[in-house]
């Protein structure tokens, strides 16, 4: 086993060569005894997703049996957004959860991103499990499967909170990720007029590559957005937890200048809330949250270290340049690209 593939943020490798059945089994135990000893139970619950990539639902077959094979009964959400996942260790009685996604990486990659509780595990939590499967310290017992799609239930969840969209028209290049199966309902539900650009799943990414920070996977998106005369194009990356914007003339809102515009927004009702950046965010950024009112705080840069910072800090807002965007301010404080679009 690589043990490269335990990263800072989630397990990550090339399926078929880091990344096989029998390591995502072992990756199944060794999460389900690390999962057990920490919500101290013998018996535990978690929620499943997976992203559209061709070899994502035999990732899911091999790793569901090494959850039950330690004693964790799992519900299935099936093809899913990442925030989807992250959204079901709220609706459900869960105590964690797994996404099994390449993310933004090329279509060979694929891993996983681990939750206990409601919070995302990182760091010497990772090499933990890493260290668990290496002495094959496993618990042992039989867990269920069920299946359990929540797509309709988050829909109802997010279009609930917004308004009217009517008269907006929208480019959405879901980069033929799970995106596309979520967002234009949403915005199809509260009005908008909605042009849909690669929001078929498929696990190649045949069109381009799923990262909406590269500009280069934006061109067809600003194309579109000009040749439609459209507000706006949103862009997700392969499991829609990143989300990249252009504006009605077709040019690219990066995630800092994203930041300012969710801050301004958000400190109009909540003056003195803090708000987080990451380092590799512009000053102008901290400096405009001052300015409107806002206490900016500056954080290392990793979706779960910007959560673990926003509970600690009690902010309502943070984002990265890579296009995570957190909202605690009439959300759930997770990253989640539907939401900010």
């Amino acid at each position: 086993m690589n043990p490269s593939i335990f990263r800072q943020y989630d397990i990550r490798g090339v399926w078929g060569k880091d990344l096989t059945p029998e390591i995502a089994e072992l990756t199944g135990r060794g999460f389900a005894s690390y999962l057990l000893k920490s919500v101290n139970k013998q018996r535990a619950r978690i929620s499943i997703g997976r992203d559209a990539r061709l070899h994502s639902p035999a990732i899911r077959d091999s790793l569901i049996k090494g959850l039950t094979e330690s004693g964790i009964d799992v519900t299935d959400l099936g093809m899913c957004p990442t925030p989807l996942q992250y959204y079901s260790l709220y609706r459900l009685q869960v105590d964690g959860g797994v996404m099994i996604t390449g993310s933004h990486n090329p279509p060979e990659f694929n891993g996983f991103k681990l939750s206990v509780g409601k919070s995302t595990i990182f760091g010497d939590s990772i090499q933990e499990i890493r260290k668990i499967i290496d002495s094959e310290d496993f618990r042992k017992g039989q867990g269920t499967v069920e299946k359990h799609p929540l797509i309709d239930d988050y829909v109802e969840y997010v279009k609930n909170k917004f308004d009217d969209f009517s008269g907006l028209k929208v480019v959405v290049d879901a980069g033929n990720g799970t995106g596309g199966l979520v967002a234009p309902k949403i915005m199809k539900a509260l009005g908008a007029e909605v042009v849909e650009l690669y929001c078929d799943p498929d696990g190649r990414f045949p069109n381009h590559h799923p990262d909406p920070t590269l500009k280069e996977s934006l061109a067809d998106l600003v194309d579109r957005v000009k040749q439609e005369k459209a507000h706006a194009g949103i862009g997700y990356d392969g499991d829609a937890d990143r989300i990249g914007v252009v504006d009605e003339e077709g040019n690219i809102i990066w995630g800092d200048s994203l930041m300012i515009i969710f801050s301004r927004d958000i400190l109009k009702d909540n003056p003195g809330a803090k708000i987080i950046g990451e380092v590799k965010c512009s000053q102008t950024l901290y400096d405009d949250i001052a300015s409107h009112g806002g206490i900016p705080v500056m954080w290392k840069t990793g979706h779960s270290l910007i959560k673990e910072k926003m509970k600690k800090e009690e902010a309502l807002l943070a984002g990265e340049m890579s296009g995570h965007i957190f909202f605690k301010h009439r959300y759930l404080g997770y990253d989640d690209a539907i939401y900010a679009s």
